[in-house]
């Protein structure tokens, strides 16, 4: 017989290889306004094998499509060279975690290099694995978040916005290039 609050403890654990559709709804770009503290941490590993974080908002990430990630990183950031680094050498990899709904992300991602836009380093991804993670006996609230000072929000989201419509841009324009080579 099995101890009822056994289940009460138990980790309830979903694995995906695309966004789940609130997930592709957070990150479509239309959600800025409304989830301003979201907060995603990127795991990335530098040359010399230290893990290395980097905190992105909602307005530096973009889902294209339901296996695909694309972002944006200050060019000087650690990340940032960390996975130029590692494209070059053939294969660039990154970790997403971050608290949505109650629950614990981890996405696996293979990461590509986008054309650079002039101002930020641009990436897309393609999830190799997600995991999402919860437990009935306690709801997470919320992971790393953060409040925009009144005074800067409307141009923090202008600036957002801009970065997710030029996402969207090199998105659409690596399918379209995808699909003329017939990849």
């Amino acid at each position: 017989m099995s101890d009822p609050s056994s289940r009460a403890r138990a980790l309830e654990s979903q694995v995906f290889d695309e966004w789940p559709s609130e997930l592709r709804a957070l990150f479509d770009g239309t959600a800025l306004a409304r989830e301003t503290g979201f907060t995603a941490s990127l795991v990335t590993v530098d040359a010399n094998g230290h893990l290395r974080t980097s905190l992105l908002s909602l307005g530096e990430l973009y889902a294209p499509d339901a296996r695909t990630l694309s972002f944006s990183l200050w060019p000087g950031a650690r990340a940032a060279r960390a996975l130029t680094a590692q494209a070059a050498k053939g294969s660039a990899r990154a970790a997403l975690t971050f608290v949505h709904d109650a629950a614990f992300y981890q996405v696996q991602l293979n990461v590509d290099i986008l054309p650079d836009d002039g101002e930020l380093a641009s990436f897309q991804a393609s999830i190799d694995t997600g995991e999402l993670q919860r437990v009935a006996y306690a709801r997470l609230t919320g992971g790393i978040a953060f409040e925009l000072a009144d005074e800067s929000r409307d141009a923090v989201l202008d600036r957002w916005r801009s970065q997710v419509d030029r996402l969207r841009l090199a998105a659409q324009n690596r399918r379209a290039a995808r699909g003329a080579s017939g990849d």
